[in-house]
């Protein structure tokens, strides 16, 4: 049985044939045409793609010492469901989350103890503070917005994180191009050439954080990030009082996959930087080797307020080590369409002047 072997172009993915006139290997779409020798470099750089392997190979162990959660207590949140970790004599509480009154449980038992903690650094005056910071100089914001708004909650929550160490060998693949143009009296000439560029190199990671809770969306733990490691010390649980203490959801197995993202993402951008001098570079596969990965469990310092406004209640949340406030802001749409009206105008009425201004010259 006979088959027929044939080479894709790697400009245009159009099928490339040995031309005998110019010994080289010519794609009759494009133009493009390539040595043997560098159409070998690309079918071995193809063919030594491979899967990532990112296995993980420990987990977090540490665990409770006897007594040390005889005053806790689980709180829980009959409406969304969080579960809560507090001292037992707080009377009641809301969930910072849904602003809804939660219940307590019962004792606390089961969990992973967490390995550090960052300890609280601002306090609850530091994040009204921070929440009005946030709404200076947003113009569509509602003007009775600040004044009518009550802040319903304020809550101190240690969020859970896991926080993952690995070694990254990493290969990278690119297809680059650089663009040469000139011109003589006659015609405008522009040169393409095609590279593939390979790098490959080593780069360790610590401490990429990942969240453990489904409660506090991903998004916006990313967007309080940095959190200083340098305050991080062991954990203890008098750090917990006066505090709230989420109760992880997601335990170190399932933020795996998000923690590979990070380390990828960040990896092929560390990569990126050293491709330079190109007019387009595209990254065409990357192969990612983990090794060393182990997992450590951590509590950060989040305040997390609720405002209410026109029978909605907007959440917001302040990393409570650095005091980086996220969270969206209700927009007085009439205000907006008003503005948005008076630009259009504003950009026709100056596009018909210029347009009379040259039908008179």
């Amino acid at each position: 049985m006979s088959s027929v072997i044939e080479y894709k172009c790697p400009c245009c993915g159009g099928r490339i044939e040995f031309d005998s006139n110019s010994q080289k290997m010519l794609c009759p779409f494009c133009g493009t045409s390539f040595d043997l020798e560098t159409l070998k470099s690309y079918d071995e750089a193809l063919n030594s793609d491979a899967q990532d392997n990112m296995e993980w190979e420990s987990k977090p162990e540490s665990q409770w010492q006897s007594g040390e959660t005889d005053g806790m207590a689980v709180y829980i949140c009959d409406s969304c469901g969080g579960e809560i970790i507090a001292d037992k004599t707080l009377g009641s509480t809301s969930c910072p989350y849904c602003n809804n009154t939660v219940v307590m449980s019962g004792q606390f038992a089961g969990d992973l103890r967490p390995d550090y903690i960052i300890p609280f650094k601002l306090d609850k005056e530091a994040a009204k503070k921070a929440l009005q910071n946030h709404m200076k100089g947003k113009p569509f914001l509602p003007k009775l917005f600040k004044s009518q708004n009550r802040i319903n909650e304020i809550k101190g929550i240690y969020v859970p994180f896991w926080l993952f160490d690995a070694d990254v060998n990493a290969n990278v693949r690119y297809r680059a191009t650089r663009v040469r143009t000139w011109s003589d009296s006659n015609y405008r000439y522009t040169e393409t050439s095609y590279y593939l560029i390979l790098r490959g190199g080593n780069i360790s990671f610590q401490r990429v954080p990942v969240d453990g809770s489904t409660k506090m969306p991903d998004d916006i733990m990313e967007s309080i990030e940095p959190f200083k490691f340098d305050d991080a010390v062991d954990f203890q649980t008098a750090y917990l009082s006066g505090y709230l203490a989420d109760r992880y959801d997601v335990d170190s197995d399932q933020s795996i996959e998000r923690a590979n993202q990070r380390v990828k993402n960040s990896t092929e951008s560390e990569f990126a930087k050293t491709v330079t001098g190109y007019s387009t570079v595209v990254p065409e596969n990357t192969v990612i080797n983990l090794s060393n990965g182990k997992a450590k469990y951590a509590l950060y310092p989040v305040w997390m307020l609720n405002t209410s406004w026109n029978d909605k209640t907007f959440t917001f949340a302040m990393n409570g080590q650095t005091g980086k406030m996220v969270g969206d802001l209700p927009v007085d749409w009439a205000s907006f369409w008003k503005w948005f009206g008076i630009i259009t105008g504003i950009a026709g009425a100056v596009t018909f002047l210029i347009l009379y201004l040259l039908w008179l010259l």
